[in-house]
Formats: structure tokens, sequence, C-alpha cells
């Protein structure tokens, strides 16, 4: 017998923080299951909403159960669905999306204009159990932790965006060290990039990326010029493919040079506000510009899960481990800019 409250970290009032609540465990519908939590992320959306900024108070309606990144096992099935069993260990997709708007009859799931995220929009995993749509479910293999698991949401991210352009052979330069940058390079590295670069003004960061991928080449680009590490690594005319995760338009303009021309770009980072592009400089190098958003529903789960089974390894961007009793010391270092993933411990 499952029982009938749960401990929960909710958004409970419009300040700064998250609280311990007991909340009802969540009654599923006829096509959804319910997830025992056994470990979550603490994600970069989840620092705005316990900060409450702008966006945070815009957007996410209190009370709300935070958080969207996480592992567990299904204990209950709703009477529809088929092909998930009781106890199989899984992830899932946090986006959930409607059927009817022209994307998602195309099949273009994750461009579903309707799409609301679980603990932004709906309750969501800061909780010792999660209420989840059977078509979000992502069963996890054996030979994946549930520590991985519980990042695949934000691998998915740096996994979308790397993914963005052929990167066999190419040179990449990617913006912005944080943890999705990182597994980005990792990414590229795997998917057979030839050089991989990351640039950041955060030296803990960019340590972190070595440690990750050891053979990326970092740049602090408050003590290196680029231009510099181009010559350095023989590049004719520059870097053909462009990860921008940094949300910084400085990073952006020092991509847009460090192209060839005809390069690439996905882009993942968010400024603040408004910034001012030169888009002469874009025409005339005749770049090419992607932005990325979420996952692809499914084959970007499909890929990194295949990728994790034969050979890449991003278990070292998780730096810190907590009880789900400590989460505001998890919250603390995800604040501190010195962290990598920080991962929630809810068993």
């Amino acid at each position: 017998m499952r029982p009938n409250t749960m401990k929960a970290l909710e958004k409970s009032k419009p300040n700064e923080g998250l609280w311990v609540v007991q909340a009802p465990v969540p009654e599923i519908g006829p096509d959804e299951v319910l997830i025992r939590i056994n470990k979550t992320g603490i994600c970069g959306t989840d620092i705005h909403i316990w900060n409450w900024d702008d966006w945070a108070a815009a957007t996410v309606p209190v009370p709300m159960i935070t958080g969207h990144e996480f592992a567990g096992e299904i204990v209950e099935l709703g009477r529809n669905v088929t092909g998930l069993e009781i106890g199989q260990r899984c992830s899932g997709e946090g986006h959930l999306i409607g059927t009817d708007s022209r994307q998602s009859r195309a099949g273009k799931f994750h461009l579903d204009p309707g799409t609301q995220g679980i603990g932004v929009n709906e309750q969501g995993a800061f909780a010792e159990y999660l209420k989840l749509p059977a078509f979000n479910v992502v069963p996890l293999p054996d030979d994946i932790p549930d520590e991985i698991g519980a990042i695949l949401d934000p691998l998915g991210n740096a996994v979308h965006t790397a993914l963005s352009f052929d990167l066999l052979g190419e040179d990449v330069l990617i913006t912005g060290a944080g943890p999705i940058g990182i597994m980005a390079a990792a990414v590229a590295r795997h998917a057979g990039a030839r050089n991989v670069v990351i640039t950041d003004i955060n030296a803990d960061r960019l340590k972190l990326a070595h440690h990750v991928v050891p053979t990326v080449r970092t740049v602090d680009v408050t003590a290196e010029d680029l231009q510099d590490v181009i010559t350095e690594l023989d590049l004719k005319e520059g870097f053909d493919v462009g990860l921008e995760m940094s949300g910084s338009q400085a990073a952006l303009d020092q991509m847009i040079e460090a192209l060839v021309m005809g390069g690439k770009i996905a882009l993942l980072g968010i400024p603040p506000g408004k910034s001012p592009v030169d888009w002469s400089r874009i025409v005339f190098k005749a770049i090419t510009i992607k932005g990325v958003y979420g996952r692809e529903m499914f084959e970007t789960w499909y890929k990194m899960i295949a990728m994790l089974q034969n050979g890449l390894d991003v278990s070292r961007v998780i730096t810190h481990r907590y009880s789900v009793d400590e989460f505001a010391q998890g919250f603390a270092a995800m604040k501190s800019g010195l962290s990598g993933k920080v991962v929630l411990n809810w068993t």
C-alpha cells in the first residue's frame, strides 16, 4: 500500500526559497503512471524559482512542487497503460505536450506551442512521488545508474544542441562551461569532432570541464585570446560549428568572429532581456543559427542513452550529492557557481 501523503519541496509563497511540505500523493489518470522518485537533479530553472526572479514570478503559480530532473521506478500504472511495468526504472521527459497542434500532429512533439513543464506549470519531481503521462516515460537500462538518469534532462539539452549539426571531423567552439556546456563538449568529442574548445570567464568551471573531458581545450577569455588558440590549433579559417551555452552577448559576438564562412551556430543560452546583434556580420559570413529548446521527443533520448551505453561518460559532471533533507545545501552549491550538477537522494 502506498501512503496517502508524501514529502515534497514546494514553492509555497512568493519569496526566496523552497519549503518542505507534506503533500497528497498524486492520483493518476488512465494514461498516466506513478513514479517513486529515487534521485533528482537541481537545474538552473530551479535556481530561478528558488530566487523568485521576474521570470519565475511571471511564470510559476504558487503553490508549486518544483523539480523536473529525476530518476525513479514505476509503482502504479493507469488502466490504459501498456508497455511499461511496475518496478521498472525510469526517467522521463518533463515537457507535457498537447496533441492538437500542427507540430504535434506532424510528430514534432518538442515544438508543440502548448507545452507545459513539470515543476514549472504542473506539480514536479521534488517529491517522493510523481505522476507522469506514460507517453513521457523513458525506461532506464540496467547499466545507467539512477544518478545519471536524474541528469538525462540537461544531458538531453546538450545532446540536442551538439547534434544539431554534423560534428564528424569538425572544429567545435563551445561558449559557456556550465554543466550543459561541459556535457556538450563530451558529446562533441564522442561524436567525432576534431578539436573541441570551451570558453568561460570562471576558472573553476573550466577546471571542471577539463576534469570531465580531458581532451577539451579550455580557454579563460579574461586571460587568453581566442584568436591565439585558433592559431595554436592550426585552424586555417576558424571553427566550423559553435554551440552557444552561456547566454552572454559578448560570447556570441566572439563566436561569430571565430567561425568560418558558412559556419553554424546552435543557440541554447538565453541572454537576459534584449541584446544588440550585429546582423551584418552574420549575413556576410553566411552563418546559420538554430535556436534550441529542450530535447527532441524522443530522438534525443534514444541518442543519449545509446551514447551512454557506448562509452560516453559524463559522470564527473556531478560534483555534489546530498540527501533531500540537505536540499538547502544543494541549492547553495548550485548558486555558488563552483559546482557542476547537484543531485538529491530521496531514498
